[in-house]
């Protein structure tokens, strides 16, 4: 791999790293119902597990209720499972025939600093995912100058580049983290 194929390639697995950490985020409670609370969970239907999404309709009527609409209302039992069975999530859904319903109970002050503690372990997952892809970048810009391919200026400025996408992606990062410890410390 080329020098400049590897700051590409560098550029895009931060780009994958952030966007990964924020959708680990979406997953994290907030003291509000949301959809995407109920992305993991996976639903035996038809003879195999489906996700959630694929089985029925999430909606969220009200700031402390989730609704699920199946597609098809024999499977409302498995929905209903399926939620209680999840123990990450400590739910306990109802249903009516028609709609499982999933009340979301309002977070404890001791349950918020888990959930904070959780978007620090996250973010730091994230990092190392970064300063690994810096490494395998910095390493082949390295490799390139040792074996001359690169002149000194050619590998301190695809250095530099690295850097400096390393830099911005962890900003970005950081930022998502903040905004979201924030969002969970609120009542």
């Amino acid at each position: 791999m080329n020098p400049n194929q590897a700051v590409d390639a560098a550029k895009t697995k931060f780009q994958a790293a952030v966007t990964h950490f924020e959708d680990e985020l979406k997953k994290l409670r907030t003291g509000r119902a949301h959809p995407s609370m109920l992305d993991g969970v996976m639903v035996a239907a038809y003879g195999t597990q489906l996700p959630l999404n694929q089985a029925a309709t999430v909606t969220t009527p009200e700031p402390t209720l989730i609704q699920i609409s199946p597609f098809d209302p024999n499977n409302i039992a498995a929905i209903t499972a399926a939620i209680r069975d999840n123990q990450s999530l400590g739910l306990n859904p109802s249903d009516d025939g028609r709609v499982v319903r999933v009340p979301i109970p309002s977070l404890t002050e001791e349950r918020r600093r888990e959930i904070t503690k959780q978007v620090g372990t996250k973010l730091e997952e994230c990092m190392i995912a970064m300063r690994n892809t810096r490494h395998e970048a910095m390493d082949a810009v390295d490799k390139a100058k040792k074996d001359k391919q690169l002149g000194e200026d050619d590998a301190k400025r695809q250095s530099q580049q690295v850097d400096d996408a390393m830099s911005q992606s962890k900003s970005l990062a950081e930022s998502a983290a903040k905004s979201k410890e924030s969002e969970i410390m609120s009542l």
